[in-house]
């Protein structure tokens, strides 16, 4: 059976298109699924109560008029967008909403070109990840250009005491989600291992 995955693999590997060049998408890990897991439990459980959207996650291709294409972790298409959604056989223009997970192999490309073209595309809402860190990065496309909303990071204790009572004062528990009005989720769920 593990023979047979591996195979598969081989036969079947996952790729992204940057200029022309196919970089190879390696398999996430556990943290990196769990994150995105939770994300797209409570993104998607919001867009089905409000009938406004889709979500995705990184078994989807987003291909972009420059000729790009990018399996982002997760992908959010609001209702009015879907146009988008050509044929349900990918996603072909910008998503509203994408989310990149960091991995050592994956860090550069998703702090660097990719944030370019998504922001050139433009998609709306961007958030970094960084699961060593326990950080959010949200960037948030005005006037064709991406800006930092805010960092949101998950401290512990140990941390916390570290800190002045102003910068306490300071810390967010919650990630709003900009394009989804009034969902808030909490750095807690989206970092608790096994929450």
């Amino acid at each position: 059976m593990a023979t047979e995955i591996i195979n598969e693999r081989l036969f079947y590997p996952s790729y992204e298109i940057i200029g022309g060049e196919k970089f190879m998408s390696p398999a996430p890990n556990l943290d990196h699924s769990d994150i995105i897991f939770k994300l797209s439990f409570v993104i998607g459980g919001y867009l089905i109560e409000h009938k406004s959207g889709y979500v995705y996650t990184d078994n989807v291709d987003v291909h972009f008029s420059d000729g790009t294409l990018f399996k982002p972790d997760l992908s959010v298409v609001l209702k009015f967008n879907e146009k988008i959604l050509a044929g349900r056989r990918a996603i072909f223009g910008a998503p509203d909403m994408v989310v990149e997970v960091l991995s050592k192999s994956t860090r550069k490309r998703d702090l660097t070109i990719k944030k370019d073209i998504y922001e050139a595309q433009g998609v709306k809402e961007y958030w970094i990840i960084d699961p060593y860190m326990k950080a959010i990065s949200v960037y948030l496309l005005q006037d064709g250009k991406y800006f930092l909303d805010d960092e949101y990071i998950l401290f512990d204790e140990e941390d916390l005491d570290l800190l002045t009572d102003a910068e306490k004062a300071d810390v967010k528990h919650e990630v709003p989600v900009k394009i989804l009005d009034g969902l808030k989720i909490p750095l807690e769920f989206v970092f608790g291992w096994g929450y």
